[in-house]
């Protein structure tokens, strides 16, 4: 995945991972929750997760980067080899197309055309197709992290779990109420229960 595709897709996700903190849970809201409590703001259950943070530091997310990177990269080679490939015919029959008969040169230039329009065809195809992985790998990741935000509040019962991120809607915030680790090493938790290479490949990384 190139720079400029990686910044996007990674804009795409964070902003989807922003609106989705913006929810307001209808947990268990009691009178054992006062303003005295830590996380509390006049009696209501408050805590935030730092977007930029947790991306970065959540397993799935970096896994899932490097993967849709490498087919890219694969799909930018295989259209590459696949350019020259048909280059180097076009050239050959510019070469030979003096001693061609018109018939010959007639049909060569169709087929030639033809492989041309089959390329494009392949690589839009090809494109849409990753297009579509990364799209899904995006609603995964939403729903990875609503999933789990929705049995944390469970056990916690907060009333709102809000996304905090340098230039978004929300100027300033406590940091006793950040939630961020917890959510990170949560989350990792799960993906690495349900995902042993995952698990593999980071006690691999330690070492």
């Amino acid at each position: 995945m190139n720079n400029n595709t990686s910044l996007i897709w990674n804009a795409i996700l964070t902003v989807a991972v922003i609106v989705l903190f913006f929810l307001h849970f209808s947990g268990n809201k009691t009178a054992a929750f006062s303003g005295s409590d830590s996380t509390g703001i006049g009696g209501r259950r408050i805590v935030y997760v730092q977007v930029d943070s947790l991306l970065t530091n959540y397993t799935f997310f970096d896994d899932t980067r490097k993967e849709l990177e490498n087919k890219r990269y694969q799909l930018e080679n295989d259209l590459a080899n696949r350019g020259r490939s048909l280059e180097n015919e076009i050239k050959f029959f510019q070469q030979k197309a003096q001693t061609m008969t018109l018939d010959q040169a007639r049909s060569t230039e169709a087929q030639l055309g033809k492989k041309q329009q089959d390329l494009i065809a392949y690589r839009d195809r090809s494109a849409q197709t990753l297009a579509q992985e990364e799209a899904d790998k995006n609603a995964e990741l939403y729903d990875k992290i609503y999933q789990y935000i929705e049995k944390y509040n469970k056990e916690n019962s907060y009333e709102f779990v809000l996304g905090y991120s340098k230039g978004g809607g929300i100027l300033y915030a406590d940091s006793t109420l950040n939630v961020t680790q917890k959510m990170i090493e949560g989350l990792n938790k799960e993906y690495k229960d349900n995902n042993p290479n995952a698990a593999k490949k980071d006690s691999t990384a330690k070492k």
